[in-house]
């Protein structure tokens, strides 16, 4: 058959295309997934290096004289909860709640600054002290790995910005609805492995 379909009354008409759109959705979430799993061998090889590095304290500091319990879990508790409030935002973006998906995606930013401020003052203290990356093996692969996740959520911040800009402007579209489910994947993911950084890093080391 030709290009054109003929109707009942011989007029020519253009095939639908809608069966061909639905097989050529667009390769993000496939792509998404490939850089979830490079990052997860990225922080594999950051936790091995720290695994190998974390007790060589070459005459310094060691993380009981660094490290604040009670710091740490302020700064714990602020990245878990913007998880929390990222999974009432995607609740709220189900049910096409502009409003209420804002609002939760505002504050979930919000927690996650006051994360990234944390971990600022952190190294800057650290460094202000005598302790920064070029004092030892430990402390070397401490702020790399850290800084790396640091790193990472500062990026989520502003690919949150930048998404709620787009549902600002389109809705919830499809293509929103895709980069929101990726974002709160990546979201996730970095709760995951802060938690790690959090038993491996510093609680291990504390007790």
């Amino acid at each position: 058959m030709s290009t054109t379909q003929m109707t009942q009354g011989g007029a020519a008409v253009a095939p639908a295309h809608g069966d061909d759109h639905a097989h050529h959705e667009s390769p993000t979430p496939l792509g998404f997934w490939i850089y979830l799993m490079s990052d997860c061998l990225i922080f594999g090889t950051l936790f091995a290096t720290y695994a190998v590095l974390g007790y060589n304290y070459a005459g310094g500091p060691s993380p009981k004289d660094l490290f604040e319990p009670g710091f740490v879990a302020i700064e714990t508790a602020l990245l878990l909860l913007s998880s929390v409030t990222f999974g009432m935002a995607m609740l709220r973006a189900v049910k096409s709640d502009m409003k209420g998906t804002i609002l939760w995606l505002v504050l979930s930013g919000l927690l996650a600054v006051g994360f990234v401020a944390m971990e600022l003052y952190e190294f800057r203290h650290l460094i202000h002290i005598g302790a920064g990356p070029t004092r030892s093996g430990f402390l070397s692969a401490f702020f790399l790995l850290v800084g790396t996740h640091g790193l990472h959520v500062t990026v989520g911040c502003i690919w949150l910005i930048t998404l709620m800009i787009q549902l600002g402007q389109r809705g919830f579209c499809e293509a929103n609805m895709r980069r929101l489910n990726a974002l709160s994947v990546f979201w996730h993911f970095l709760d995951l492995i802060w938690i790690g950084v959090f038993s491996f890093v510093y609680l291990v080391r504390l007790v």
